[in-house]
């Protein structure tokens, strides 16, 4: 019996809260008073990356869902990722050959942003045969330009002069120590604006995934509806990767689970998948810090990826993307 949508919502806040209240507890607790509160605050500011990475690359794969009607998409597999990953790292190629450093500097959002565009507009371009998409060829247009965009990552990280060490971490998705309340405050305002307004569109959401003559008979423009899920998905993907690098299956799991608990309807799907993927993402980042590994740290990255590649897997096996969407 499933639970009612609100319900679902309020466990899945508790969830989230004792999560958040694990990230900050997990590792050392340093005796000195000034120590503690330094440290403190440097947990604070990776809970709140966290929760913006999460519920940012969620939102972007229900909206990615919806655009490209196609229940495998995701950030990660149609490109977005990979392509943002590849705009921060040749961004802060070319700042090395001017002198300047970008991804030191803080200011990796634009690049991203305009990355993740990039690619998905390429998947979009690619994947159309007389301007009918089918989504198995967009699955495998996007694999496709996320594996050549994450090869032209690595041969931009071995052209820069430390052999890309200071970014290779961020490479397998993890939280940018270096992230500052500005990036944060712009990727906060970012999910604010897209999550709301898709929220204050749910219900068109629900309309234009019928047909298009359906969607077209009950007053749905669907170029308008269309657009905003390209901007808005591109844009939380490119927040997201400018925080954490790109950080895998999040966007692909989490409206999945929202979708198994609290039904299709966008107006409970939606926060649902953003809570699910803000909690993913902070207990991600507490898990890692508890399991010591011979590096130091076990990458974010590898582990939501651990945990979303057989998922995606029982997805594809299952025949779910076919065609079509889920309902």
């Amino acid at each position: 019996m499933r639970v009612p949508p609100w319900l679902a919502l309020v466990l899945l806040g508790v969830l989230l809260v004792a999560a958040s209240w694990w990230r900050l507890e997990v590792g050392p607790s340093p005796d000195d008073a000034a120590v503690a509160a330094q440290v403190l605050s440097i947990r604070k500011g990776h809970l709140v990356s966290g929760l913006l990475v999460g519920a940012s690359l969620a939102l972007a794969g229900v909206l990615l869902q919806g655009l490209l009607r196609n229940p495998l998409a995701s950030p990660d597999i149609m490109g977005l990722a990979s392509g943002a990953g590849l705009a921060v790292m040749l961004a802060g190629y070319i700042g090395y050959r001017l002198g300047t450093d970008v991804l030191g500097g803080g200011r990796p959002l634009g690049p991203a942003v305009f990355g993740s565009f990039a690619a998905l507009a390429l998947v979009y371009l690619l994947s159309q045969r007389r301007g009918v998409i089918d989504p198995v060829s967009m699955v495998l247009v996007g694999v496709i330009v996320s594996i050549t965009a994450t090869a032209g990552t690595m041969l931009i990280q071995q052209l820069m002069p430390d052999r890309g060490l200071h970014t290779a971490r961020w490479l397998f998705g993890g939280l940018d120590e270096e992230a500052g309340t500005p990036r944060r405050v712009a990727c906060a305002g970012i999910l604010l604006i897209v999550g709301g307004w898709a929220m204050v569109r749910s219900r068109v959401f629900d309309a234009a995934m019928m047909s298009a003559d359906e969607a077209r008979s009950v007053g749905i423009r669907l170029g308008r509806v269309r657009a905003f899920q390209f901007v808005g998905s591109g844009v939380l993907t490119g927040g997201a990767v400018a925080l954490a690098g790109p950080v895998g299956f999040v966007g692909l799991v989490a409206p999945h689970l929202a979708r198994g608990l609290v039904g299709p309807r966008h107006a409970w799907s939606q926060p649902a998948s953003m809570l699910i993927g803000a909690l993913l993402v902070v207990a991600a980042d507490a898990s890692i810090r508890v399991f010591e590994v011979a590096s130091g740290r076990l990458p974010l990255g590898v582990l939501t990826a651990l945990l979303g590649g057989p998922f995606f897997l029982t997805l594809l096996v299952g025949g779910k993307g076919r065609g079509g969407h889920l309902r």
